[in-house]
């Protein structure tokens, strides 16, 4: 009966952990959620968030500024002065107190149209630090993703590494029987023996490099090192049926429309003009609004206690004030100057944003173009050394092939795959750059 039940418990434990097992059983991470963890891990996306906050605080500030203000002061003194009285021969000091109530407020009816024109300008930085965000998002994107193509190349090549070695093991396995039989050499087994260890030693590479890509695309996405972690494994044979040739110049025109880079540096230029505006508004006369409310109480007044005083001491006043600007040192003319100055650098460094997109994106089209062909001269070359291959494994199990001659022939197969590996992965990159600049999101 004990037996059973220690049977019972065992199997349910083995039921227990299977199912943890289950549940733990590693995430295959997708293109889009490596790049949406690595957006909410980033530090420079976190501050750019910041730096947005900021600028809304600024800009609520900018329409604050045009309220009035209003302050209250209330001020206590003490003084004594010393008394001579003849009259009983006396002297001394003598005290007295006195309080003062003042309530004042200021409002800028005119200043050139300053605090309005500041008011536009921050709502425009406002906008900006949100483009700005934006190409800092777009940039780790493009970071994420070569990465990840990184990872799945690694990928094909161990499982191509792997391949070979079957192959060759298979094909080792022949040469020993052939070689027990006499029907080859010693030499020709040990060529054998010798290319399988090669494969080995590529693979334990491959094994490596697949390591260090993982570790890399972890290390964009700001997450711990997981031995675990794992990427999805997309068809990407799906991305290679792009056939049209791209358009420049009609890719470059659709990114001007929504660009963040652009977008931050057009924006840049206009609250950059809009300083132009302010500095001239020093030029101009200002005028203030003020009003105020005063009352107090001395102990040296008689005939009215505390409260009295302070109903009797009420003075209310309004008034305005002009100020207007004669003679600066020419300090207003130099900031305008420099105003101008700043806003003609502005448009070249806009003009040059549009330089660099476009150039890029005539890069971009070039490099499908190149892909394009090497991934098909490629695939040409491929199916031929496959074919190729396929006669001499032939005549080798056939015993009509040395094993060097073999070797070499399997060796040119092996490097054809290599080539059209990379130049594969090399067109899925282009082609996604070519999306990035056509607007369309990074997913696989």
């Amino acid at each position: 009966m004990r037996t059973k039940q220690t049977t019972l418990f065992a199997t349910g434990l083995l039921i227990l952990l299977s199912g943890f097992s289950g549940q733990a059983q590693t995430k295959a991470w997708k293109l889009e959620d490596c790049i949406t963890y690595a957006l909410g891990k980033n530090i420079q996306v976190q501050k750019t968030i910041l730096s947005i906050n900021q600028d809304q605080l600024y800009a609520n500030q900018a329409k604050n500024n045009k309220l009035p203000n209003l302050s209250a002061s209330l001020s206590q003194n003490f003084n004594w002065s010393k008394y001579n009285d003849i009259s009983i021969g006396a002297s001394g000091l003598s005290g007295a107190n006195s309080t003062n109530y003042s309530v004042t407020s200021n409002l800028i009816l005119y200043n050139g149209a300053k605090l309005s024109t500041k008011m536009k300008q921050a709502q425009i930085d406002l906008e900006n630090g949100k483009f700005y965000s934006e190409a800092v998002k777009e940039s780790v994107g493009l970071n994420i993703l070569n990465a990840y193509l990184q990872v799945l190349y690694a990928y094909e090549s161990v499982n191509n590494a792997q391949k070979q070695i079957e192959s060759t093991s298979q094909q080792l396995d022949l040469a020993k029987e052939r070689m027990n039989t006499g029907l080859i050499s010693l030499a020709d087994y040990l060529q054998i023996k010798s290319e399988l260890a090669t494969e080995k030693s590529t693979l334990a590479t491959s094994q490596s490099n697949l390591s260090i890509s993982k570790v890399t695309l972890m290390q964009l996405m700001e997450m711990p090192v997981d031995p675990n972690f794992e990427v999805s494994s997309p068809n990407l044979d799906s991305l290679l049926i792009k056939v049209e040739k791209p358009d420049a110049q009609a890719i470059y025109n659709l990114a001007l429309g929504f660009k963040p880079e652009i977008k931050n540096a057009e924006l840049t230029k206009e609250s950059i003009k809009l300083n132009v505006k302010i500095a001239k508004a020093d030029f101009m006369p200002s005028l203030l609004l003020g009003a105020g409310f005063t009352s107090g109480y001395s102990s040296l007044t008689t005939g009215s206690d505390y409260t009295g005083q302070l109903k009797d001491k009420v003075s209310p006043s309004v008034g305005l004030s002009l100020s207007v600007p004669i003679f600066q040192k020419k300090q207003i003319k130099t900031n305008v100057s420099l105003a101008n100055i700043a806003v003609t650098n502005a448009e070249l460094d806009e003009l040059n944003t549009k330089n660099t997109l476009r150039k890029e994106i005539e890069q971009a089209c070039q490099d499908v173009e190149s892909a394009k062909s090497v991934y098909l001269a490629g695939q040409e070359q491929n199916q031929s050394s496959r074919e190729s291959y396929n006669v001499t494994d032939e005549k080798y199990k056939q015993g009509l092939l040395n094993s060097v001659d073999f070797l070499v022939q399997k060796t040119s197969l092996i490097t054809s795959e290599s080539q059209l590996l990379q130049s594969k992965f090399r067109l899925i990159f282009s082609y996604k750059i070519l999306d990035f600049y056509k607007g369309i999101p990074l997913v696989l």
